[in-house]
C-alpha cells in the first residue's frame, strides 16, 4: 500500500469519524473490513485453487474478525493522534503567525514610539527654547511694568491732587502722597482701614452718604468739601467715580480731589465785593435821588411860573438833565442786578392797548419837546389782556424811544405795535423807528455791549452812559424775547423787539365794601404770630390765632364768619398741606380763601399741588406783598400811613452781617418801633426755652423734635431780623438727621452765640429806633 493510498484511507476513516463518531465509524470500518476480507478470500481461493470453500472463507473471516478490531482501533487511535497533532500543529502555526504579527506590530509600534519620542524630544527642545525666550520676554516685561508702575506711582505721588481707592466695603486699598498729607496718615496706616476708622464723626455722615449714592446709582459725583489740613481749613473739589467691572459689577470707589481753596477764597471775595457793590449802589442811589427829586420838583415849580424865554430854556435844560440822570440811576441799578443775575420779571395781567396808550403819551411829549413828529402804527388785536411785566416793558420802550429822540434832529420817531399769531403762539412785535443819524454797519453788532458808545458822524463818542441798550437787551432776554437793530448811517435806525405773549383774563373786579376781615392765623411760633397779628390788626382786621393744626380745624368748624385763613406750612401736629386738604374736603368751605405762610414759597406750592389755595406768602411776612394779596382777594387798598415810615432815621439803612435790615425796615415801617421792640423782647424771652428744648431733644435722641424746635427758632429769628441765627437754625433743621449728639450740642452752642451776637447788634438799633419814633 502506497503512502498516497494510506493517506486516502486515513482521510476516509477520518471523515467517517468526524461524520458518524468513533463507535459508528468503528462498526462501519469493521463491517467493511470483513466484507473486503471475504471478497479478497474468495478472489484468492478462486484464482489459486479454482474452488471457493466456505470453510476457507469463514477461516479468513474469522481471522479478519479477530485481527481487524485491533487494526481498526489502532488506526483510529493513530488517526486521533494525527488529528491532535494536526490541530496542535495548526494551532502552533496560528500562534506562531499571531506571534509574528504581534511581534511585527510591536516592532512597528516601537518604531513609531521611537519616532514619536524623537519628535517629542525635538518638540521639547523647541519648547524649552521658546520657554527660555518667553521667560526672557516676561522678565523684560516685568521690568518695564515695574518701571512704568514706578513712573506712574511717582506721577501720582507728585500730583498736587489727592487720590484714593476704596473697595466695595469702604476699605482703603490705595492712595497717593497728597491724600496721606491731607488725612495726616501714611499709606501703611490707611490701607486696610474702613472709613469709620479714618474719618471723624463730623465728616463721616457726608462721606457715607456720597459713597452710598455712587455705589447705588453707579454715577460719578462732584462736590466741594472743606477739610482741615495742618490746622487750616482747606477746600477740595472731590470727584467720586464708581469702579465697575466689564460685567457691570461695582467693586470699589475711585476718588480724586483738587485743592480749590484759592478759588473758594476768590469766590468769597467776589461775593463780598458783589454785596459791597450792591450796598454801595443802593446807598448811592438813595442818597443821590433825594437831591435829584428836589431838583426835578423845584424845576417843575419854576416852569409853572412867569419866566423869560431864556430862563424857561435854562429850566428845561435842568429838568431834562435831571430826568436823564434819573434814567442813568435806573440803568445802574438794573446793571447791578444783571451782574448778580437777580433781574426778576414780575408778570401781571395788563391790557396791551391801554399800556401802549401810556407809552404814546410819554413818547409824544418828549418828541414834541424837541420839535419832532411822533407816529404810532397799530396792527392786530391789541385790546387783550396778557401776562407781562409792565415796569420792565415800559423801561425797554422808554430806553429805545429816548435814544431815538436823542439821536434824531429832523424828521420824527415812529412806534409800530403788532400782535402776531405764530405756530408757537401769540407774540407782541414792537418797533421803534427814527430818522436820525443812524448807526454805521460795523458798529451795529457792538451797540448792545456794556459801556459801548457808537461814535457819531464827527468821530466822537455818542452822549450817554453806554449801558442803556445793554440793560434793554438783558430785560428783553429775561422776558424770553429778542431785540435786533437795522440801520444805515445818515438815514436813521430801526429797533425791533419781539416778546412772546401769554394771554389771560382781565383782573377780577374788586368788590370789597370797606368792612374789616375776620382772619384765622395758623402759626406755631408765638413771636411770628404776634407780628402777623399786629400787621393785620393795624389794618383794621380781627384775628384769631391757632397754634396747631387741630386747633385750626376746630376754629374752621366752629367759626362761621371766617373770611381768610393764613396757614403756616410746618405745624407741630399736622402739616399745613394736610390741614388745607381736610378743609377742602368739606364742600361748604370751598369759597373760604387759604393763603400759605412758608419760608419757601416754591416748595409750598409744590406740596399744595392739587389743593385749591389762593396764594402763598414768604416768612417773615413782607407788608407790601401782604397788602397786595389782600387787595387781590378782597379789593383792599394797601395801607398808606404817612406817619409810620415817612421819615425813617438813617439807622434803618445801615447793613450789618448779623441783621436782616430789609426785614427790620419793613417791620418798623409797617408797625412802628414800639411793636418791633416788643417782638424783640418776646424773642429774648423765648430763645433760652427753645435752646433748652433742643438740649432735651438731644438727650432723648429725638431728632424729629430737634428739627421741629429748630424750625421754630428759624422762623422767630427771621421775624426780628437775626439773619445769622436764622441761618444756623435752618442748618440745624435740615441736617440734624445722622449727626452725633456731640455735633448737635455744638450746634446749639453756636446758635446761642449767634443769637447773642445778633441781639448785641440789635439792642443799640432798637434804642435809636425807639428814641426817634414818634410813638
Amino acid at each position: 500500500m502506497t503512502e498516497n493510498s494510506f493517506g486516502s484511507w486515513a482521510r476516509i476513516l477520518s471523515n467517517l469519524v468526524e461524520k458518524y463518531g468513533e463507535k459508528r465509524a468503528f462498526i462501519i470500518a469493521y463491517a467493511f473490513t470483513l466484507f473486503v476480507s471475504s471478497i479478497l478470500a474468495c478472489m484468492f481461493y478462486y484464482i489459486a485453487v479454482g474452488v471457493i470453500e466456505l470453510v476457507d472463507i469463514l477461516a479468513v473471516l474469522f481471522m479478519a474478525a479477530i485481527i481487524s478490531p485491533a487494526l481498526i482501533m489502532t488506526s483510529v487511535l493513530s488517526l486521533r493522534q494525527l488529528q491532535s497533532s494536526k490541530v496542535f500543529l495548526e494551532s502552533a502555526t496560528q500562534q506562531e503567525k499571531m506571534l509574528n504579527q504581534t511581534l511585527k506590530d510591536n516592532i512597528n509600534r516601537l518604531n513609531s514610539e521611537i519616532d514619536e519620542r524623537k519628535m517629542a524630544l525635538h518638540a521639547k527642545h523647541r519648547a524649552i527654547e521658546e520657554l527660555r525666550k518667553e521667560i526672557e520676554e516676561r522678565r523684560k516685561t516685568q521690568q518695564e511694568l515695574a518701571q512704568q508702575s514706578m513712573l506712574l506711582r511717582n506721577i501720582v505721588d507728585s500730583s498736587p491732587d489727592l487720590f484714593y481707592y476704596r473697595d466695595e466695603n469702604g476699605v482703603f486699598a490705595g492712595c497717593n502722597k497728597m491724600f496721606e498729607k491731607v488725612i495726616g496718615l501714611n499709606s501703611d496706616e490707611l490701607i486696610g482701614k474702613s472709613v469709620e476708622q479714618i474719618y471723624s464723626s463730623q465728616y463721616l455722615p457726608k462721606v457715607l452718604e456720597t459713597d452710598s449714592y455712587v455705589s447705588q446709582t453707579q454715577q460719578p459725583l462732584t462736590l466741594d468739601v472743606e477739610y482741615p489740613v495742618d490746622e487750616q481749613n482747606r477746600w477740595f473739589e472731590m470727584r467720586k467715580l464708581p469702579f465697575i467691572t466689564d460685567q457691570g459689577e461695582y467693586i470699589g470707589l475711585l476718588a480724586f480731589g483738587r485743592d480749590i481753596t484759592s478759588r473758594k477764597e476768590a469766590e468769597q471775595a467776589l461775593e463780598t465785593a458783589y454785596k459791597d457793590k450792591g450796598k454801595f449802589i443802593a446807598t448811592l442811589s438813595h442818597e443821590l435821588r433825594t437831591p435829584l427829586n428836589g431838583i426835578v420838583g423845584l424845576t417843575r415849580m419854576l416852569l409853572d411860573t412867569e419866566l423869560s424865554s431864556q430862563q424857561k430854556s435854562w429850566c428845561n435844560t435842568i429838568f431834562s438833565s435831571a430826568e436823564t440822570l434819573g434814567n442813568i440811576f435806573n440803568d445802574i441799578i438794573d446793571l447791578d442786578k444783571i451782574d448778580r443775575e437777580q433781574l426778576d420779571i414780575a408778570a401781571d395781567s395788563i391790557n396791551l392797548s391801554d399800556f401802549i396808550n401810556d407809552i404814546v403819551n410819554f413818547a409824544g411829549l418828549i418828541a414834541d419837546q424837541k420839535g419832532l413828529d411822533f407816529t404810532i402804527n397799530r396792527s392786530g388785536m391789541l385790546d387783550v389782556y396778557a401776562l407781562l411785566d409792565p415796569t420792565r416793558l415800559r423801561q425797554i420802550l422808554w430806553n429805545l424811544i429816548n435814544n431815538a429822540v436823542k439821536f434824531t434832529h429832523r424828521g420824527g420817531v415812529t412806534l409800530e405795535c403788532a400782535r402776531e399769531n405764530r405756530d408757537s403762539g401769540p407774540w407782541l412785535s414792537i418797533s421803534v423807528i427814527d430818522t436820525g443819524m443812524g448807526i454805521p454797519e460795523d458798529q451795529q453788532q457792538r451797540i448792545f455791549e456794556m459801556y459801548y458808545k457808537a461814535p457819531d458822524s464827527s468821530g466822537t463818542n455818542a452822549i450817554g452812559s453806554g449801558i442803556g441798550l445793554a440793560v434793554t437787551k438783558a430785560l428783553v432776554n429775561a422776558m424770553d424775547g429778542t431785540i435786533t437793530v437795522s440801520s444805515e448811517a445818515g438815514k436813521g435806525s430801526r429797533f425791533d423787539v419781539e416778546i412772546p405773549l401769554q394771554l389771560c383774563n382781565a383782573p377780577k373786579e374788586q368788590s370789597y365794601a370797606g368792612r374789616s376781615l375776620y382772619i384765622l392765623l395758623v402759626e406755631d411760633v408765638p413771636l411770628n404770630a404776634e407780628i402777623a397779628m399786629n400787621l393785620l390788626e393795624q389794618r383794621g382786621h380781627e384775628v384769631i390765632w391757632a397754634e396747631t393744626g387741630e386747633d385750626a380745624l376746630s376754629f374752621v368748624e366752629t367759626e362761621d364768619d371766617l373770611d381768610l385763613i393764613l396757614l403756616d406750612m410746618q405745624l407741630p401736629d399736622i402739616n399745613g398741606d394736610e390741614v388745607a386738604r381736610r378743609i377742602r374736603n368739606e364742600s361748604h368751605f370751598d369759597h373760604l380763601p387759604i393763603v400759605a405762610l412758608t419760608a419757601n414759597v416754591r416748595s409750598a406750592e409744590e406740596e399744595l399741588t392739587g389743593i385749591d389755595i389762593q396764594g402763598a406768602l414768604a416768612k417773615p411776612i413782607n407788608t407790601t406783598k401782604l397788602d397786595k394779596i389782600l387787595a387781590e382777594l378782597f379789593g383792599i387798598d394797601a395801607l398808606k400811613d404817612k406817619h409810620i415810615g415817612e421819615e425813617l432815621p438813617s439807622i434803618y439803612l445801615e447793613v450789618t452781617d448779623n441783621l436782616d435790615t430789609e426785614t427790620i425796615n419793613d417791620f418798623v415801617s409797617s408797625m412802628g418801633a414800639q411793636a418791633f421792640q416788643r417782638s424783640c423782647d418776646l424773642f429774648t424771652k423765648l430763645s433760652p426755652r427753645y435752646c433748652e428744648e433742643l438740649k432735651i431733644a438731644v438727650e432723648q435722641n429725638d431728632i424729629e423734635e430737634y428739627a421741629a424746635v429748630a424750625h421754630k427758632v428759624k422762623g422767630a429769628a427771621g421775624s426780628v431780623g437775626l439773619a445769622t441765627a436764622q441761618l444756623q437754625a435752618k442748618k440745624m433743621e435740615q441736617h440734624a438727621d445722622g449727626q452725633t449728639p456731640e455735633v448737635l450740642i455744638e450746634w446749639i452752642e453756636q446758635l446761642k452765640s449767634k443769637i447773642e451776637e445778633g441781639q448785641n447788634a440789635l439792642h443799640p438799633l432798637i434804642a435809636k429806633l425807639v428814641e426817634s419814633s414818634p410813638e
